[in-house]
């Protein structure tokens, strides 16, 4: 069987492509926005605030958790989600480490 593309590239890139799938979705951006804005576990309400479908809501937390970038805690019948604090440090350092390191060039023009 021949290689996946993400086995050519070094284990921080993938986790680095990873994090940005975190806000590569305007409904993961609205999600993680709601969390920073609520400085809390947010428990249940989010269908209501996004007005989307509770199975799209689900999908978009199921990434973000699968990422890493939120942590939740089960207390049935619901599920408390907050941003995870180290996973966010990480994205922010893995990007201003990429987005400080151009140093403006004129290309192409």
């Amino acid at each position: 069987m021949g290689l996946t593309k993400t086995e050519i590239f070094t284990e921080r890139q993938n986790r680095i492509a990873d994090l940005a799938k975190a806000f590569a979705h305007p409904a993961r951006v609205a999600i993680l926005q709601l969390l920073i804005a609520r400085k809390a576990c947010v428990c249940g309400d989010l269908v209501d605030e996004l007005e989307l479908a509770q199975a799209t809501v689900s999908q978009h937390l199921k990434e973000l958790k699968r990422i890493g970038i939120i942590q939740g805690e089960i207390n049935p019948p619901r599920v408390c989600y907050c941003i995870n604090p180290a996973v966010w440090e990480e994205a922010r350092q893995a990007f201003g480490s990429i987005l400080e390191s151009f140093e403006g060039a004129n290309c192409c023009n």
